[in-house]
């Protein structure tokens, strides 16, 4: 591979490291459609950045969209706690209203602003690296800043908050009972999410970040009933997923983004092919 194809696997699998681990919390806390809800929750933060600074691919848009995903999240747990819907039905009905708010901002305020939605969406991951920065004068890829930053804050906030995590992800009230903050822990690793996957969307788009969050992770839960090596197992299997998808992308000469994706779908699969082979195979216990 050159060495471009090289950035490219090494940027995907940095994404794959910090949707890995914080999908996998997800995948337990029964919230794996909350990236999904994000990505199109950040919409009007985008358009309200641009209509204040007539920028739209700068920090400042960045924390702007930041803050609308979190206000989704934020949006959908109020709605929950108030027991008239359920969790998803909270998710489902906050995340459009923020999409809708932002195609009108769009329509209505900034239709010459030539916002690339299918960007976002579909990503440009095969273009990261000729985006460059200077860095000790040398060029490096934007996105591999971005992504290997993301992928450090994601396993420094995974190990600091370990413990914490792990209870209020299988027992939220032991948790919340024994001092461990599990509500405020929860709440922090949604903001964390949100933040995640709107950093990852310049880079990548949106697929991706979906895909990443859900797919390894559901990969792993299938192999593995500890949380400890379920990460593990969803961190090789987002490397393994980019790695194979390229590849495979560069042979047919089709999207990367898709093919990753096809690529993780196919792990998945394998892996519950593996687990079904091992059901049959494991034996009866008999109460004779």
């Amino acid at each position: 591979m050159s060495p471009d194809d090289v950035m490219i696997v090494v940027i995907a699998g940095l994404l794959s490291t910090s949707c890995a681990l914080l999908g996998s919390f997800l995948l337990l806390r029964r919230q794996a459609l909350l990236p999904d809800a994000v990505s199109h929750a950040v919409l009007p933060g985008i358009v309200l950045v641009f209509l204040l600074t007539g920028d739209r691919a700068s920090a400042a848009t960045v924390l702007g969209a930041t803050a609308f995903g979190v206000a989704c999240v934020a949006g959908s747990e109020w709605l929950r706690r108030t027991g008239v819907v359920a969790s998803d039905a909270a998710l489902a009905l906050a995340f459009p209203a923020l999409f809708s708010l932002g195609v009108l901002g769009i329509s209505g305020f900034a239709s010459g602003a030539h916002i690339d939605l299918d960007s976002a969406i579909y990503g440009d991951i095969t273009f990261a690296p000729l985006r460059t920065v200077d860095l000790l004068g040398t060029p490096v890829p934007t996105s591999l800043l971005v992504t290997g930053l993301t992928a450090v804050c994601t396993i420094v906030f995974v190990a600091l908050l370990w413990r914490p995590l792990s209870a209020a992800t299988f027992d939220p009230d032991f948790a919340e009972l024994s001092g461990l903050r599990g509500a405020l822990v929860g709440r922090l690793l949604l903001v964390v999410v949100a933040g995640t996957a709107v950093v990852a969307f310049d880079s990548v788009g949106a697929i991706l970040v979906i895909t990443f969050f859900v797919v390894p992770a559901a990969t792993a839960r299938l192999l593995t009933h500890r949380l400890g090596p379920m990460l593990v197992v969803a961190v090789a299997v987002g490397w393994t997923g980019s790695l194979t998808g390229h590849r495979v992308a560069l042979e047919l000469d089709s999207s990367v983004p898709g093919t990753i994706g096809l690529a993780s779908g196919a792990l998945f699969a394998l892996a519950l092919a593996v687990n079904r082979i091992a059901r049959r195979r494991s034996p009866t216990v008999s109460a004779s």
